[in-house]
């Protein structure tokens, strides 16, 4: 046992790294510094040495007996806090703590000495190489002044002097033993080499349904309307045509059926809603220009970009048949289309008795993307609009007014049906009439056409877009857009024979020397009817008059002359408004002595004002879920059957 001038016991029986208590610059066993003034500590040749010199713990020195481990841990080159170490070296850490141990010569079993510089190693050999800053104890160089504050183990109440004076160790000369500890205050991060493929890489396969693609892209198909796309940061548009469905923005994407729940963690299909827009927002009638407006041209260009809306128009005879064909989707869903429309309009002429079952099988088949904007009926003449469902909101309250032509208007067989609205800033008319029937009752049709024009009281509370340019006389003129279709019972100037002999001639490819003797195209080119209107250019075969059930002409004794009696016309105020996508019959369908005739165009938008009485979404709701009940129930049935044709087999005994 050596004593310094102060009296004081130098022995290596002290723990080390701990001052005795009350000594200068000494902690007690809580961790605490017992006096904050800086402090030289006496040797033998009484001249002040350095800390880190005086103190040095057990491990410090090298061992030539066992190999240095590469993970033992030491104070860090720098003050800031390294990261956290991974927890697969748990290995390793078992290997220093042993070490450590067999070094220090200190007992660990006893849990009651908290304070001693066992629970100092004890401490340090668990963490691996995390540090914090602690307040009560300083770093101080040389010359004994505050330097900053110290880093301190993790959880270790003690701190331990070989952490001063960093620079001063790193200077001192050592061996390939220090470089090892040099290394070892680096963070310990395993460093492989690469790994070379021992032969070539196979190809990649070259297509979009590969499963090592099905990652991105990913979106719900109910959600497709105004996408963002996902998997990026910025909030980019997909700039979807207003009429496309849902099968050309699936064609280009890959599934899955954890496409919903990995997309919703990050972005919406829905545009983004700010809470300044949810405050400032008031729908009240301005500018067409403004920005707060519901039916301004900010909300329209989200939906529209290019403007344009897309509406299907089918008119039909159904010569009052009480059985409906077994599927519809011909009808409104052809296959030869590429994508469905917005506006789904159907005018039937002596439609089947029961009406309610003929709106519930037109729900069913355009599915729950639809909703019945609005019914109206005038005898056995129906007229029906679809919207998607998306668009309610900028729909204004529907209004409808019908029409007889019968000199006794208790009869309804003859006459027209009419439903107007508003859409953003255009105004819409569809008109299904049937008019006057009859080879030679030309004149007569002219009058039912006259009649319905002037007499159609529409719009009743709907404001006039444009009333500069309205008649009172003409309530073709008091909209924006009209489209009229119907039965209009115009046949062809020529006999049966006749007729025959041309269809026979030109196959069904060139139509215009029938048309040449259509009695509509005569007076629509005279003046005398349909003032203003068009009509796209015929290619298909005379709709009426067939034999029910199939595709030959009339083969009873009347013998009645093809013709082209159910046609679409439309009028729009500004040139190049509508344009016609397709015009054509329906040869699928043959429930009925007329053929359907289906158009399909693209109609120009405008941005409106909130000063017209809104729907507020509303539609027919008991026919929407009456609609989409059946449809699960035929879709159940196809199942079955399908089920039942798999489970059945045939065994044959040779």
């Amino acid at each position: 046992m050596r004593m310094t001038e102060n009296g004081e016991d130098s022995s290596p029986s002290q723990p080390d790294g701990v001052l005795p208590r009350g000594a200068p610059g000494g902690k007690d066993p809580e961790g605490v510094s017992s006096d904050k003034r800086p402090v030289n500590l006496p040797t033998e040749d009484n001249k002040p040495t350095k800390l880190l010199d005086t103190l040095k713990f057990p491990q410090d020195v090298p061992d030539q007996s066992s190999k240095t481990s590469l993970y033992q841990p030491r104070p860090p080159p720098l003050p800031k806090p390294p990261a956290l170490s991974k927890g697969g070296k748990s290995g390793s850490m078992e290997e220093v703590r042993s070490r450590r141990l067999k070094h220090s010569q200190e007992s660990l079993t006893d849990p009651a000495e908290t304070g001693s510089s066992t629970d100092s190693l004890k401490e340090d050999s668990t963490v691996t190489g995390v540090f914090t800053l602690s307040g009560a104890a300083t770093l101080r160089n040389g010359q004994g002044s505050i330097v900053g504050p110290l880093l301190t183990p993790t959880g270790s109440p003690v701190f331990r002097a070989r952490g001063q004076s960093l620079s001063e160790y790193e200077r001192r000369p050592h061996d390939h033993h220090g470089d090892l500890a040099e290394q070892r205050g680096r963070p310990f991060k395993v460093r492989l080499s690469p790994l070379q493929p021992s032969g070539p890489l196979p190809a990649l396969e070259q297509t979009l349904a590969s499963e090592s693609l099905r990652t991105a892209n990913r979106i719900d198909r109910d959600c497709v309307d105004y996408g963002i796309v996902p998997g990026r940061a910025g909030p980019e548009r997909l700039h979807l045509h207003r009429n496309l469905s849902d099968s050309r923005l699936l064609d280009n994407m890959v599934l899955d059926n954890t496409s919903v729940n990995s997309m919703k963690s990050t972005f919406s299909v829905l545009n983004p809603i700010r809470p300044r827009d949810v405050r400032n927002r008031s729908f009240l009638e301005g500018s067409v220009l403004g920005s707060g407006a519901l039916l301004g041209a900010e909300e329209l260009d989200r939906y529209f970009p290019e403007r344009r809306v897309g509406i299907y128009i089918a008119t039909w005879n159904m010569h009052g048949e009480k059985g409906l064909p077994n599927n519809l989707d011909d009808l409104l869903l052809p296959t030869d289309s590429e994508f469905a429309q917005d506006f789904y309009v159907i005018g039937v002429q002596e439609g089947c008795p029961d009406r309610r079952e003929w709106e519930i099988r037109l729900q069913e088949t355009l599915g729950p993307y639809y909703v019945m904007l609005y019914a109206a009926s005038h005898g056995v003449l129906y007229l029906t609009v679809f919207v998607r469902r998306d668009l309610i909101w900028f729909c204004s309250e529907v209004e409808h007014a019908t029409v007889t032509t019968r000199i006794m208007s208790q009869i309804k067989t003859k006459g027209a049906v009419g439903i107007g609205f508003t859409f953003f800033g255009t105004s819409f008319l569809f008109i299904t009439s049937h008019f006057t029937s009859g080879d030679s009752r030309v004149y007569e049709r002219i009058l039912d056409y006259n009649k319905i024009v002037e007499a159609l009281a529409l719009p009743k509370v709907l404001p006039d877009t444009n009333p500069y340019r309205s008649t009172s006389s003409d309530v073709t003129t008091r909209f924006d857009e009209v489209f009229w279709f119907g039965d209009f019972n115009f046949r062809l100037s020529k006999d049966r024979v006749g007729v025959e002999a041309l269809l026979n001639q030109n196959q069904g490819v060139d139509m215009g020397p029938l048309l040449h003797h259509d009695q509509l195209s005569k007076e629509m080119k005279d003046g005398s009817i349909f003032k203003g209107f068009q009509e796209a250019l015929i290619q298909f075969l005379p709709t009426y008059k067939f034999d029910v059930g199939c595709d030959v002409y009339d083969t009873t004794s009347k013998q009645r002359t093809p013709s082209y009696t159910d046609r679409i016309l439309f009028r729009n105020r500004q040139v190049d408004d509508i344009k016609v996508i397709k015009y054509t019959s329906c040869s699928m369908i043959k429930t009925s002595d007329h053929r359907p005739v289906i158009g399909m165009f693209q109609v120009k938008l405008r941005p409106g004002r909130d000063n017209i009485p809104l729907g507020a979404g509303q539609f027919d709701r008991s026919l929407y879920l009456e609609g989409i009940r059946r449809r699960i129930t035929r879709e159940l049935k196809k199942r079955e059957a399908t089920k039942d044709q798999g489970n059945s087999t045939i065994c044959s005994i040779s």
